[in-house]
């Protein structure tokens, strides 16, 4: 003798049925937060110090720069790089790398000035001017565009 549940007929499911139908998920987990670098918001000088000595003198020129065009900046590591902030805004960072230091530069496209062609990347939210030498150092170029970020900056 056959249940009422047996004779039952189980729904025919269609391929676009499936397709319509919502995935089953993996349970959501909670979000992992990576923990904070130890040096964040530590003093630059550590930074500057522990540089190759090619590399910190191009370093040394544009903190130099920096402190000029806007001597009342802020400086900070941030993702372990020295950043420099007026108030709350970025003014510009400074990145070392194996060969060559990078000056980042925020803002949109058209920001600043460069009828050289000296600045690198899409433009998209900032720029960014590549270093391998002192000798390469653009300084009255680069005091503009830093005379740019500081006044970008404080708004």
């Amino acid at each position: 003798m056959k249940t009422k549940a047996a004779t039952r007929k189980k729904p025919s499911v269609t391929k676009a049925a499936t397709k319509a139908s919502p995935k089953k998920l993996a349970p959501k987990r909670s979000p992992t937060v990576a923990a904070r670098r130890a040096d964040y918001g530590a003093p630059v000088d550590g930074f500057f110090a522990k540089q190759p000595a090619q590399l910190r003198a191009i370093l040394d020129e544009l903190r130099a720069l920096i402190e000029d065009a806007a001597p009342d900046a802020a400086a900070a590591l941030k993702w372990g790089m020295p950043f420099y902030t007026r108030g709350d805004q970025m003014m510009c960072a400074l990145a070392s790398f194996k060969s060559h230091v990078n000056l980042i530069l925020p803002g949109p496209p058209g920001t600043y000035t460069d009828p050289d062609g000296r600045l690198d990347g899409d433009g998209k939210t900032g720029k960014h001017l590549k270093l391998r030498s002192v000798d390469e150092l653009p300084r009255s170029t680069v005091r503009g565009w830093l005379r740019t970020a500081a006044a970008r900056a404080k708004g």
